[in-house]
């Protein structure tokens, strides 16, 4: 039998993927293009090599039935941990990971005039929509920045935006005002607060929602037509159920798309 984390000639493996954000670091595992199992753990200041091997051997322990893992692919929007993430990976599976970066091919026809300052986690989002969706259509990612990916009717990104995220905005204004300590991010029973809590709350939770809806008729005039909208992120389903324009939610949409990102570049 085949030891987790090892390459056995002709064994089918699976895929550990690794997005690291700036507030939270996902771990999936990718069999045969579908999601096995995800893990979350909280983003640190530093991680070396070995805590970051120790994390993602706790989360292969802690998941029943999983397949044998023998690659890994690594996004990362924090280039202190990115080393970390990749030592770690080559030691687990024996092979150095694929690392999200200039160079990789994505599969998406870009009409970018960088693509290379694209973040990992918009060019994952871009493959896995591709893979999931008809265009055109927006990713909206909710993470430590909300980031919108544009994608027109031929299928061609062709840009995006990116604001403050919500959990961003709300440790912004706890900081910034005194008397405003941080609050539950939740929407209120009603967008008129009848507390400081809930007037914070309507401020923070559906200003992110007006902004949110908002920007997507904005892109829509600039389009000259209407997409579907697709949330990812923590919170996809709560934002989904909140706003008028966001269509569907799939919270490991960025994991999805490291899948798709390593099968098209490990044939």
């Amino acid at each position: 039998m085949a030891r987790r984390g090892s390459l056995e000639k002709g064994a089918a493996q699976a895929v550990l993927a690794v997005d690291v954000g700036n507030t939270t670091t996902s771990l999936g595992i990718v069999e045969d293009g579908a999601l096995f199992a995800t893990w979350s753990l909280t983003t640190p200041e530093r991680m070396t090599a070995d805590e970051a091997r120790v994390a993602a051997l706790s989360f292969l322990a802690a998941t029943d039935g999983a397949p044998e893992v023998g690659d890994a692919i690594v996004a990362s929007v924090v280039p202190g941990l990115t080393d970390a993430w990749v030592s770690a990976a080559n030691a687990l599976c024996g092979r150095r990971p694929l690392v999200v970066g200039p160079g990789l091919k994505t599969g998406v026809r870009m009409r970018y005039n960088d693509p290379g300052e694209l973040g990992a986690d918009r060019v994952a989002d871009l493959a896995a929509a591709k893979a999931a969706y008809e265009p055109p259509f927006i990713v909206v990612d909710l993470g430590t920045t909300t980031n919108f990916e544009v994608v027109d009717a031929d299928g061609v990104f062709v840009g995006g935006i990116i604001a403050p995220g919500l959990a961003l905005a709300a440790r912004a204004l706890a900081g910034a005002a005194a008397q405003l300590a941080a609050v539950e991010l939740r929407a209120p029973a009603s967008v008129i607060g009848k507390s400081t809590r809930e007037a914070v709350q309507a401020g923070v939770v559906m200003g992110e929602v007006a902004r949110i809806d908002g920007l997507i008729d904005m892109v829509w005039r600039e389009l000259g037509c209407k997409t579907l909208v697709v949330a990812t992120g923590a919170g996809a389903q709560t934002m989904r159920a909140l706003s008028a324009r966001i269509d569907a939610a799939d919270e490991h949409l960025t994991l999805r798309g490291l899948g798709a990102l390593h099968a098209l570049n490990r044939r």
